[in-house]
């Protein structure tokens, strides 16, 4: 179990180191690649998953996201009793990533003056806020991500392609969901950067959100749950083998 909760923790924290770094380097002032854009940060959070996947999967299975493991439990593939440890090993990896990213860029978010800016390279946010469709984009992203992980777990992929299908899934919600939250799609992925933009001390950083943080938590979460609900059913149905 300590081994499991090392890999959560380590994995979360690389995850956001490279997928939050990311969107420092695009977006914080004077940094060498600002305004690279979003094809740069999909792309990224996609190799942000796939890399600490590849190198933790044999250790915890590689979820970095409660969403991921609840889905897991339903299934019968995780102990129900590992849920709440793998979670909060998830959100202190992030938190403390997210630490780690201020330390790196501490002269580039001293140098911009937006606090929407320092918060979104953190946390997530609607492009657009409403309460309903926020949260159902969280639920349909974190859904489709859970419900292919299932399918991927199960297909026997060999040689580790599946990594590379986790990485494909990633950049493919990206690319078609991400402009309307930012796609946490993750619990931990935003509550611990969010937590960490709270009690740093960010020059100019204005409010952390908590108002909006409960979507990207509550949505993915219900949208897990969904997901493996559902792809157990239709397995039962033999739909999938």
């Amino acid at each position: 179990m300590q081994t499991k909760l090392i890999a959560e923790f380590l994995g979360t924290m690389f995850l956001i180191i490279l997928g939050d770094g990311v969107c420092c380097n695009v977006n914080l002032n004077k940094s060498g690649m600002k305004g690279a854009g979003s094809i740069q940060i999909t792309f990224a959070w996609g190799l942000a998953v796939l890399l600490p996947a590849y190198t933790f999967g044999a250790a915890s299975g590689a979820h970095f996201n409660p969403a991921v493991t609840i889905g897991q439990c339903i299934l019968g593939n995780q102990p129900w009793a590992e849920f709440v440890p793998y979670t909060i090993a998830q959100i202190a990896g992030a938190f403390v990533g997210a630490c780690i990213l201020y330390i790196l860029f501490k002269d580039h978010f001293d140098a911009t003056e937006d606090p929407g800016t320092k918060l979104g390279v953190f946390s997530t946010g609607p492009s657009i806020p409403n309460v309903f469709r926020n949260f159902l984009s969280e639920f349909v992203g974190t859904f489709i991500l859970v419900f292919m992980l299932d399918a991927i777990s199960q297909s026997g992929a060999a040689g580790g392609f599946n990594w590379f299908l986790v990485y494909s899934v990633i950049v493919s919600i990206g690319m078609s969901l991400g402009g309307l939250t930012g796609y946490a799609i993750n619990p931990a992925r935003d509550l611990g950067p969010r937590l960490a933009h709270a009690v740093l001390p960010i020059k100019g950083k204005g409010d952390s959100n908590f108002s909006y943080g409960w979507i990207p938590v509550v949505g993915p979460l219900c949208g897990g749950i969904v997901a493996s609900i559902c792809y157990m059913a239709l397995t039962n149905m033999g739909v999938f083998f």
